[in-house]
Formats: C-alpha cells, sequence, structure tokens
C-alpha cells in the first residue's frame, strides 16, 4: 500500500475475574468480558463513544469511519492514537472530513448493540454498490468456515456476552477473527484490518455470531463481500437491502445446517455433504 497511517498498539485486558455464588451456596470465580467506553476524536472533534472489549481498537476506529462513509480511503488517515488512560482515540485526518458537521447531524437509531446510531441514509449509497456477479461458494466450504468458527477458541467460550466476527477467504481460510461487545464494532474491525492490509471483499465470506441486520448487509456490502453467514438470522430489512443487492444471505449456519435466504444462485450445492456425519 502507498500509505499506512501511524497507529498505536494499545492493549487491555479482555477479561476480568469476579467472584460468584451459585445455586447452593458455593462460591467460585469465573471470568467476564471487558467493556469500556473509547471516545472518537477526528481532528480534535469529539465524534462518538464506542462501547468495546478493546481488543483491536484502532481497527475498530478506522473501520468505523469507514462503514460510516465519513473516510473514503486510508491513505486520507495520518494517524490513530489510541490513550487507555482517558478511554479516547485521536484521529488525525490529512485534509479533514468536508461537511462533517452536516453528515454527523442526522442520526438514525439501530438495533445494534455497542454502538447504536449510524449517521445518514442508511440507504445512500446502496444503488451504487456493485457485487462481483460470479463470485460463487461451495456447500463445502461453506460447512468447513461453520466448523472453523466451532472449533475457534474464544473470549466467548471463556466468559460469554461477546459477539465474533470472522473474514473468511473463498476457499474457507480464516484470515480475520474479532471478538467485541457489539457485532458492529467487531465488523467495523475487521474492515479496518482489510484497509490497513489491503485486503480486497470480492472472493470473500463474512460470518457473524449476530443476527443480520440492515446496517451489518449494508457494512458488508461496503467491504465488497458477496457472501454474509450467521449463526442467528436476520431482519425482514436486512434480507431487503441483501436481495437489493444480489449478496448471498446464510443464516442458522450450525452443524450442517442452513438457511439461504437470498443470493442463493451463488451457492454451488453439494447436498450429499449434508448427510456426512461430523467427526469431531
Amino acid at each position: 500500500m502507498s500509505h499506512r497511517p501511524y497507529l498505536t498498539n494499545a492493549s487491555a485486558p479482555l477479561t476480568r475475574e469476579v467472584e460468584v455464588m451459585d445455586e447452593r451456596g458455593r462460591l467460585s470465580t469465573i471470568a467476564i468480558p471487558s467493556e469500556r467506553p473509547l471516545t472518537v476524536y477526528v481532528d480534535k472533534r469529539e465524534l462518538v463513544t464506542l462501547m468495546t472489549l478493546g481488543g483491536a481498537p484502532e481497527a475498530l476506529t478506522i473501520g468505523y469511519l469507514r462503514n460510516q462513509r465519513l473516510v473514503a480511503s486510508i491513505a486520507d488517515i495520518e494517524s490513530v492514537t489510541v490513550d487507555w488512560s482517558v478511554d479516547a482515540v485521536a484521529v488525525r485526518t490529512r485534509g479533514g472530513i468536508a461537511g462533517i458537521e452536516e453528515r454527523t447531524a442526522k442520526k438514525v437509531v439501530t438495533t445494534g448493540c455497542g454502538q447504536g446510531s449510524v449517521f445518514g441514509g442508511l440507504m445512500d449509497d446502496i444503488d451504487r454498490i456493485v457485487l462481483p456477479p460470479d463470485a460463487r461458494l461451495r456447500q463445502s466450504v461453506l460447512y468447513r468456515i461453520v466448523d472453523t468458527i466451532r472449533t475457534q477458541q474464544s473470549i466467548y467460550k471463556q466468559a460469554g456476552s461477546v459477539h465474533g466476527c470472522a473474514l473468511f477467504s473463498g476457499d474457507g481460510d480464516m484470515l480475520y477473527f474479532v471478538e467485541d461487545v457489539g457485532r458492529h464494532n467487531a465488523v467495523d474491525a475487521i474492515a479496518g484490518r482489510m484497509w490497513l492490509d489491503g485486503v480486497g471483499g470480492d472472493d470473500k465470506v463474512f460470518y457473524t455470531t449476530g443476527r443480520l441486520t440492515s446496517e451489518m448487509v449494508i457494512k458488508g456490502a461496503q467491504m465488497g463481500i458477496p457472501f454474509l453467514l450467521s449463526r442467528s438470522g436476520t431482519t425482514q430489512m436486512g434480507h431487503m437491502v441483501a436481495e437489493k443487492l444480489g449478496m448471498s444471505l446464510l443464516a442458522r449456519c450450525t452443524g450442517k445446517h442452513f438457511l439461504a435466504l437470498s443470493g442463493r444462485e451463488r451457492l454451488v450445492m453439494e447436498p450429499h455433504l449434508a448427510d456426512v456425519l461430523r467427526v469431531a
């Protein structure tokens, strides 16, 4: 890439230990996920406060700016500096964000956890997004992805109460895995990493443990990804947007089961695999 912004590498504990009492009055210690505010400042202007696990704050910030359509290119960002002592991240751009007051004045309250609102009209850029028409996903690759997630070591398995998102190659190799208190934070962090690493979405598959709302579908489309998979379900508006874009939306992806709600023509079906018992 021609330009990569200066980034801190701010770390924070992802879990904390707490004492609990069970139904028999027995005391024990469990791990629970951390949750902390991260206030985003862009060119010294306060923009938003995100509630986050804190695992990838720089990538989260970059992905948030990307998916809110406030920054057009990674080259527009000069630096991203996270300071957990004040729970803040300072973004410095190269030329400012034109019309930022007007562009951030209108907010839409969303169903998202960890964010809760987006700037501007959700549907504003949909007609300009074109996903690769020839992208295909084999059923065997879909099963490989689901099984990879099943065996992935995670904060969720240790402590619960978080969402996970992952990006896979078209062959089913996992490229990124991010967990956060909200699925929108996790997808934004992956979007940020894709920008930083110059990774395109044309032949990629995105997986989330959370539901596929309209905002999640739009974010996937802005990342250029033709396949969205969820362990959960979708919403009516998420389904409508996916159909408009020609995106493959697959819900209830667990074990050998899945439901293809849109973009079924992109799937290369291998139905005999659904009868093959999984070997642990």
